[in-house]
């Protein structure tokens, strides 16, 4: 989820996901999807989804096996995140916290998603700071983003493109990764009533050696 700079971010985002609808889908990400098939069956592990919101990627991992822990700024979205794991009949650690100040166990997790996490620059290396810290070696970070592109359109993610990915950006910070998939593309977006529509993304899925 991306954050609003105009109010307090909790209170947009507990607004928003505070009616009775997933705000974007029960359904998990489409890369997501993807991403997890280039991984081998061994891989599930542990699981963590950064600013995870409803909850509809991390309760897809959970039906695929993983351990998952769902992190998000805001309370009501992980309550909903619960109510849909306790549907699909499989279990979900949640845990409030702000990227700003999140800090997970070191070298815990073999998957690290990020899915529309977009934040101010600042906030933005300390989300990258997380996945380093938290990816075993050999652990997989998965992530899909709005490009600055994006920012022209009204088919869903912020309107400010400083707060969007480039390739370039993601392939400087992870140096240090093996990227099986990194790219730029336009594609078609349908997740709930805030992301409907041609969408220019970046998807990446980076191996951490």
């Amino acid at each position: 989820m991306y954050m609003n700079q105009q109010r307090s971010t909790t209170d947009f985002w507990d607004t928003r996901f505070a009616g009775a609808e997933y705000a974007y889908g029960e359904q998990p990400n489409q890369f997501l999807q993807q991403a997890l098939g280039e991984l081998s069956p061994e891989v599930a592990g542990r699981a963590l989804c950064l600013a995870e919101g409803e909850g509809r990627n991390a309760a897809f991992l959970a039906e695929l096996g993983y351990a998952v822990t769902a992190m998000d700024q805001s309370r009501v979205g992980l309550e909903k995140a619960q109510q849909l794991a306790a549907k699909r009949q499989v279990t979900l650690t949640t845990q409030q916290a702000d990227l700003n100040d999140y800090v997970p166990p070191a070298e815990s997790f073999d998957v690290v998603t990020m899915i529309w996490v977009h934040t101010p620059e600042a906030v933005r290396q300390k989300s990258y700071a997380i996945v380093k810290r938290g990816l075993k070696r050999g652990g997989y970070f998965i992530l899909e983003g709005y490009l600055p592109a994006q920012a022209t359109r009204d088919t869903g993610g912020p309107s400010n493109p400083d707060v969007m990915f480039t390739l370039q950006e993601l392939q400087a910070n992870f140096a240090d990764f093996r990227f099986v998939v990194g790219r730029e593309l336009t594609r078609n977006v349908e997740e709930g009533v805030y992301h409907t529509g041609v969408s220019d993304v970046l998807q990446v899925l980076a191996v951490r050696l």
